[in-house]
């Protein structure tokens, strides 16, 4: 069977990082309005409170499907397995179809980059613990020298140069949603729930993958959260901030320019 556009936006996500899939996140999680996105039933709605009254669950995933990839902007929240590495990419970003981003990603104890790209340029701000995994195999006195430059401060580079193409591809809207529309799912509806909207939960099978999706009830019907409950790749990502802008401003003070350090 096809796989259903709202747990692909996930996935899509998280290959267009050059990741895997998606890893579990707590029990509850910050949706973007300050709002615990906790999973505690509390019944089906009543038909008239019900925008969705009549429709199967696969209808629904389709109509969350497009308001979704419509969106010109998101923000999306959850952590991700790396196979390569075996850990968790955490991530914490806002992006736009103009190709804008702003956010965190982060790599548990081997570090973390706050993200800004606007424009032709990527900035970023490496900490000490990033800089240091990334120059494992090298001379220690090298290390120390690119701590002491790089640590704490904010870079550029072009996003088309070699530092910042993936970081510029992750940052495009169009691609990471890139064929989420087209969907024809055969999700089942379930209950509702207290995430922010009151949405309809959706329940999606994809092989020996499981997926649990929230939609809200309330204005659009946008995708809020995908669970992975089973399969390889379990886990959670919370979508928010729909259509806000993206607070994508070149950083203030100082900026080392890589392309010019040949870094």
């Amino acid at each position: 069977m096809r796989r259903t556009a709202l747990a692909a936006l996930c996935i899509a996500a998280a290959a267009t990082a050059g990741l895997t899939g998606c890893q579990p996140g707590q029990d509850t999680a910050d949706n973007g309005t300050g709002t615990s996105s906790a999973s505690t039933a509390t019944g089906k709605p009543t038909a008239e409170k019900d925008p969705f009254a009549g429709l199967t669950g696969g209808e629904i995933a389709d109509r969350a499907a497009k308001a979704t990839t419509g969106a010109s902007a998101l923000r999306m929240k959850g952590d991700i397995p790396d196979e390569e590495s075996g850990g968790t990419i955490s991530l914490d970003v806002a992006l736009n179809k103009k190709g804008e981003c702003a956010g965190t990603i982060g790599m548990g104890s081997k570090g973390q980059v706050d993200l800004i790209k606007t424009g032709d340029l990527v900035y970023m701000k490496f900490n000490e613990a990033l800089l240091r995994e990334q120059s494992k195999g090298e001379p220690k006195a090298d290390t120390d020298a690119a701590v002491a430059m790089l640590a704490g401060k904010w870079t550029k580079t072009k996003a088309t140069g070699a530092n910042g193409k993936e970081f510029g591809d992750f940052c495009d809207l169009t691609k990471v949603l890139g064929g989420a529309e087209d969907t024809a799912s055969d999700a089942s509806r379930g209950k509702t729930t207290t995430v922010d909207g009151a949405p309809i939960t959706l329940h999606e099978k994809d092989g020996k993958d499981r997926y649990t999706l929230y939609v809200a009830t309330e204005g659009k019907p946008y995708l809020l959260r995908v669970d992975s409950t089973a399969g390889a790749d379990q886990g959670s990502v919370a979508f928010s901030d729909f259509d806000k802008p993206v607070p994508a401003q070149k950083p203030a003070g100082d900026i080392l320019d890589l392309d010019a350090l040949g870094g």
